[in-house]
């Protein structure tokens, strides 16, 4: 299986005109969006708070999280961003890619936009 790669600009919603632009690693496994804590305190985002995640090893772990604005593909959402080390990828998580209206096609890896955003779960009939 590959790995899919996007663009992402991250804007400081306070100051629009203070951005930072990288490659992220698309992963539809993480629910949040990480972003190199340089790279948020380089444009001025500051942290809200902190939360526990559980990372795939089943590890626990807390890190700082604040809000950003993330631009990729010609969506903009706001959302929450995780404060990681300095040497970690950038991620775009699932809750990026679901507010923007974006899905990763499973064939070819490549991300698609859906023809609309999903306010809800299908439900059976």
């Amino acid at each position: 299986m590959g790995t899919t790669h996007v663009t992402v600009t991250v804007k400081n919603p306070a100051a629009r005109d203070r951005a930072w632009q990288g490659e992220f690693l698309v992963d539809t496994g993480a629910i949040e969006s990480l972003v190199p804590r340089q790279h948020l305190e380089a444009i001025g985002v500051e942290p809200f708070g902190s939360r526990t995640y559980e990372m795939a090893d089943g590890r626990r772990l807390q890190f700082d999280i604040g809000g950003a604005e993330l631009e990729f593909m010609d969506e903009m959402v706001m959302g929450t961003v995780v404060f990681v080390d300095d040497d970690v990828e950038p991620l775009l998580g699932l809750t990026a890619l679901e507010s923007a209206g974006i899905e990763v096609d499973p064939r070819n890896q490549q991300l698609k936009r859906l023809s609309a955003v999903r306010l809800k779960a299908l439900a059976a009939h």
